[in-house]
């Protein structure tokens, strides 16, 4: 029996171990989903297999020979339903979607509960700090790679003092940016006149150049420079 106790608690030590790691990067960099949302989601997916496996507690002995359970349909169940919670840290922000990684981790997270709770330490550990070094070091290599950043953008003048179209791709292109739609408006009761567009880069420095520029240009009565990510 103390060996029976001693191989339960290594499980649910694990899971809380696990869970914590993975759940102590999100904290650092602060996602809604942290230390404890992660530790908590790893228990409950080994306690919710340990029942699974240990199901001769709970099943009379009699009727254990009578009915099969089939243990991956409770890791199945236990998927679909952290689907939801990670369905809860995905936001839309403006053009941004954020939470996306979170939700991953939290997936991820409840799978290695699910080998925890079946005793599977060898991945359980290894998937863990796999995790981890994705985690960390791919956000590291991420920020190094090459890649093209968007950004949503209006900007507004007063109907009898427009720049015109032209003259602002220019000027968007001196500052190293070109544009993906344009679109054109007139708002304030008609008194104001409104470029909006997405426009993109290759070096998001470029973002700030650009809002100093409009900001010290007379004609130019609002501006929004909105970055996209993830």
């Amino acid at each position: 029996m103390d060996l029976e106790y001693t191989i339960i608690s290594a499980h649910i030590i694990g899971a809380v171990i696990a869970g914590g790691l993975i759940g102590v990067e999100r904290s650092f960099h602060g996602r809604p989903a942290g230390f404890r949302t992660h530790t908590i989601v790893c228990l409950a997916s080994s306690l919710l297999m340990l029942v699974t496996i240990y199901q001769w507690k709970w099943l009379p002995g009699a009727l254990l020979d009578t009915v099969k359970t089939d243990p991956t349909r409770m890791a199945q169940g236990i998927m679909t339903g952290i689907g939801f919670l990670g369905a809860g840290v995905i936001y839309k922000e403006g053009l941004t979607v954020r939470g996306l990684t979170t939700a991953a981790s939290i997936w991820i997270t409840a799978a290695i509960g699910i080998l925890m709770g079946i005793g599977f330490y060898f991945p359980t550990f290894l998937a863990t700090f796999l995790t981890m070094g994705i985690l960390s070091t791919f956000r590291w290599i991420e920020n190094k790679m090459p890649s093209q950043f968007y950004a949503h953008h209006y900007i507004r003048f007063d109907r009898n003092n427009i720049m015109p179209e032209s003259e602002l791709r220019t000027m968007l292109s001196q500052y190293g940016f070109s544009i993906a739609h344009m679109s054109y408006s007139i708002i304030n009761e008609g008194n104001t006149f409104e470029y909006s567009m997405m426009i993109r880069t290759t070096a998001s420095k470029n973002i700030s150049v650009l809002s100093d520029a409009l900001r010290i240009i007379d004609s130019v009565k609002e501006y929004k420079i909105s970055p996209t990510g993830d």
